[in-house]
């Protein structure tokens, strides 16, 4: 979105006639594009970036280098390949000017039919980006990819766009602003190679004016070339993030060219750095003035009132195709401090920096910023404005369920409500760099973040990853990500990689590990780097290479190994120890299985704790993923040993691919949330630990169950009480007390019978809530209930709409599975359905969808300019209809 964007911004510290230039322009070209998948028929030029070695050769899951010769230009036929003409984008992001990369002489690509800027793609599809060309599926239903979700996104796509430059543009520099692109980008301008980038998650630059018309036709084209078996989960394909067009005059505020840092924080005052790297793309030398003014901005990102604070004016001379930087630095008394609630805010400022040249306006950047204090503090952990806050993370992918990787800000948005609302007050970003626009939601709600950039070095994890391009691409990847992403209060931590390979390979890992670490030092000395460690001992070399101790699993143990945190503890005495991956339970929502085994936690295995047969996991919330444990276990780890700052539980929302223990499902059973955002009763398990004084007891499993009457069922009660009594049907089942490193009530020999069951729970002596279930009767009607009445009618605000199953009595019928019908009249789309089930593979956009376990969702947008009043329909046979009225207008958001 545009707000996010780097924008001409008009300051009071220049006259009217100084500001009449529009110095900076960056516009979304997000709309209107043409895609096709495949090269055209015929090609005779190898587009490829470069050799990649045959799966069938690499695809033996053993940690191995399967990548090819680094230096291969050519392949076995000797055809070229793109490489040599793809490194020099790297170039910004090398800090040795000897590694730079020099581009040969030729045009590659530039001979092929859809290169062309007259080729005629009327016949390929119309779309607008964000696009992620393999979420509408089919789902592939055989075969060895559950990995990546049973969904195809690999292969070849073409996106081809007119652009308008108008001729005023003459002289200026102009460049192409990519968010994302999934993967192996090469980008042509009117039938010229202009560059590209090849890892799939970072955003880059690249620099039109050499080739564009300003005044004329400019075509451009995109050309991706997503690898198979190139994760470990589901990717996307596709342009799936924004992309924009930057125009600039030729001395400029360079890319991500701003840093701003608060060194001494208090109550009283602040001190703010500031240091702006320009730019001066001109034949000739440039002598520039540049000045800043801070403001305040609103939870919109908005500026409030007149400025709060100044940095002097500054002159500097820059030569021709050269770069300057300029520091500076000022007192913000009595500053509006961020940090996460719900005991802090999330107040944040913007930098509002002019560069003028003989007095006349040639440039405004805005830098957003939050002034906070944090420490790391070995026996607190994380310490924000002098508070100690216990991380209550979770892990995300990047998946937003049934939209696939495609960004939208409103589906971010509400997944962030909902963890919100469970108690979460971080979250990593795993395993890779996410939307911009993700990191503007969690500035402005205040969560706090690990952003991480690799999930694998040189060593493989799947054939085709990013093994095979990091001797070439870590330290420019390592950059852009850190130089995007520093100015961010809500990140806290920078995680060089996850689980990688070298964890096993002593110094030629931790080689690897100190460049790493070292680079993250020099982009950003304010902030710890670190590695998520599955394997690493406190003995081994890859530990002394980070500044935080960062163990997946590892603290509570893995399988029958004793946890980890006391031997890195008695090692590293001095580095916060944290759990980057915790738990990694799993569970289908409303699926629950007899009979339940008396342990805390356990491996899934058939008939304990998993059903072979429906592929389905217990939502008794006791089972994991063998190298995972359940909740209880991960807290008695982390209660026994205080000093942890903290977990990120794997994974807050179940995610595309990766379906353990079942590969033939299309999505994981490790969230909390299941894939529509529906809460597992795991969810209030949560909630019952990061949120001690929210009254609540939540009962599980449901109490309908014709098949089972006079077998044992055991009851399980989720709250914060520490004191419970159980009645079913008025009879007491007992009282049960909480004792130590115990987290659940539990009741293991209920007897079921039809009727009512009650909990009444005490917390500290005193009575604390009470809370009762109930038999329902058979499936009557259908509900539907909007997240959101009213919607923005830019075709990208969303409405996500809640469907409930219902007996006659409006209770949620909870083992219902009926065929589902959705409709919608009115200016609005729908755009995806789901249900939550692991299992279901009918595609997302259809309109057809079973209920499981009594819900299923459907997510609306308005068309785009259109606007009114949109309803949603819902019918499934023998049950009573229902609808849900949105509207659509321009004045939401």
């Amino acid at each position: 979105m545009k707000t996010l964007r780097t924008i001409l911004l008009a300051t009071c510290l220049l006259s009217p006639a100084t500001l009449l230039a529009a110095p900076r322009d960056s516009v979304s070209i997000s709309r209107d594009w043409r895609f096709t998948k495949g090269d055209p028929a015929g090609l005779t030029e190898d587009l490829r970036y470069d050799v990649r070695p045959p799966i069938e050769d690499a695809g033996d899951g053993k940690v191995a280098d399967a990548r090819p010769d680094a230096a291969v230009q050519v392949d076995d036929s000797g055809a070229r390949v793109l490489k040599p003409w793809i490194l020099p984008s790297a170039n910004p992001f090398i800090a040795d000017p000897a590694k730079h990369h020099t581009r040969p002489a030729g045009n590659p690509g530039g001979t092929v039919s859809y290169v062309q800027p007259g080729f005629d793609d009327s016949g390929w599809t119309h779309v607008d980006l964000p696009h992620d060309w393999a979420i509408a599926g089919p789902f592939i239903k055989d075969g060895p990819y559950g990995g990546m979700g049973r969904l195809p996104s690999w292969g070849i796509g073409w996106y081809r766009k007119a652009l308008t430059i108008p001729a005023s543009d003459k002289g200026k520099s102009i460049f192409l602003d990519v968010e994302g692109a999934m993967s192996y980008a090469t980008v042509w301008l009117n039938g010229k190679l202009v560059g590209g980038w090849p890892y799939g998650y970072n955003s880059f630059r690249l620099d039109l004016t050499p080739y564009a018309v300003p005044g004329g036709q400019n075509q451009l084209v995109i050309r991706l070339d997503n690898p198979q078996a190139s994760a470990r989960w589901y990717p996307g394909g596709g342009l799936y993030r924004d992309i924009y067009l930057t125009t600039t005059n030729k001395v400029h505020v360079g890319q991500w060219g701003s840093i701003v840092r608060t060194p001494q924080v208090s109550k009283a005052q602040a001190s703010v750095d500031l240091s702006l790297t320009l730019d001066n793309d001109g034949d000739t030398p440039a002598q520039v003035e540049v000045a800043t003014a801070l403001y305040a901005i609103d939870a919109t990102g908005k500026r409030v009132g007149r400025p709060v604070a100044s940095i002097a004016r500054q002159s500097t001379s820059i030569a021709p195709h050269g770069k300057a930087e300029l520091k500076g630095s000022t007192i913000l008394s009595n500053p509006r401090l961020w940090g996460p609630p719900p005991t802090q805010a999330p107040n944040r400022y913007v930098a509002v920096s002019t560069v003028t040249q003989g007095g006349k306006l040639i440039d405004s950047y805005e830098t957003r910023f939050g002034v906070r204090d944090i420490k790391f503090d070995p026996d607190k952990g994380v310490i924000v404005n002098g508070e100690q806050i216990p991380l209550r993370g979770v892990n995300n992918h990047h998946d937003l369920g049934a939209l696939g990787a495609a960004f939208n800000a409103r589906a971010a948005e509400r997944q962030l409500e909902i963890l919100r609302d469970m108690g979460t007050n971080a979250v990593r970003m795993s395993h890779n760099p996410p939307a911009p626009e993700l990191l503007e939601l969690t500035d402005r709600m205040g969560f706090l973040v690990m952003d991480e950039v690799f999930d694998s070095w040189e060593k493989k994890k799947t054939p085709h990853d990013f093994h095979l391009i990091f001797p070439d691409w870590h330290e420019a990847d390592a950059r852009a990500m850190l130089r995007r992403d520093r100015n961010h209060p809500s990140i806290i931590i920078w995680s060089i990689g996850n689980e990688v390979g070298e964890q096993y390979d002593g110094e030629a890992g931790a080689k690897i590990g100190r460049e790493l670490v070292a680079i993250a030092h020099q982009e950003d000395p304010t902030r710890p780097a670190t590695s998520a460690m599955n394997y690493a001992k406190a003995d081994m070399l890859l530990p002394t290479t980070v500044d935080v101790i960062s163990l997946n699993y590892q603290g509570a143990g893995i399988r029958g190994i004793v946890g980890q945190y006391p031997a890195f503890r008695a090692k590293f005495p001095d580095k916060l120890i944290l759990s980057t991956e915790s738990a990694s339970a799993l569970s289908s929502r409303g699926e629950y299985m007899f009979p339940v085994a008396g342990a805390i936690s356990g491996p899934v295995r058939p008939w304990s704790g998993g059903n072979p047969d429906t592929h389905q996991v217990s939502a008794y919330e006791m089972h994991a993923a063998d190298f995972g444990s359940s909740p209880d276990r991960v807290w008695a780890a982390d209660d026994q040993n205080p000093y942890v700052a903290g977990e990120f539980v794997w994974t807050g929302f179940d995610y595309l691919g990766e379906p353990t223990p079942y590969y033939t499902s299309r999505s994981s059973y490790s969230g909390i949330l299941d894939l529509a955002g529906f809460p597992k009763d795991r969810f209030w398990l949560y909630q019952a630990r990061w949120r001690p004084d929210l009254k609540f007891a939540h009962i599980l499993p449901h109490w309908t169950w014709p098949d089972r009457v006079g077998q044992i069922t055991p009851v399980h009660v989720f709250s914060s009480a520490d004191e419970a009594e159980l009645f079913v049907n008025g009879k007491s089942q007992g009282k049960v007390k909480k004792r130590d490193y115990e987290y659940r009530f539990r009741w293991d020999y209920v007897v079921y019978e039809p009727g009512e069951v009650k909990v009444v729970t005490w917390k500290k002596g005193q009575p604390w809530v009470t809370e009762t279930i109930r038999t329902v009767g058979e499936a009557a009607k259908l509900s539907l209930t909007a997240d959101r009445s009213a919607i923005a009618d830019d075709g990208r605000d969303l409405s996500f709409v809640t469907l409930k199953v219902l007996d006659k009595d409006g209770n949620v019928v909870p083992a219902a599975k009926q065929d589902i019908s959705f409709s919608i009249e009115g200016p609005g789309e729908i755009i995806a359905t789901d249900n939550g089930n692991p299992t279901d593979l009918t595609a997302f956009p259809s309109k057809e969808r079973k209920a499981f376990n009594g819900l299923a969702l459907v997510i609306v947008k308005a068309k785009p300019g259109e606007k009114g009043r949109v309803t949603v329909r819902a019918s499934a046979p023998g049950l009573t209809a229902a609808q849900a009225v949105i509207s659509t207008n321009a004045t939401v958001r």
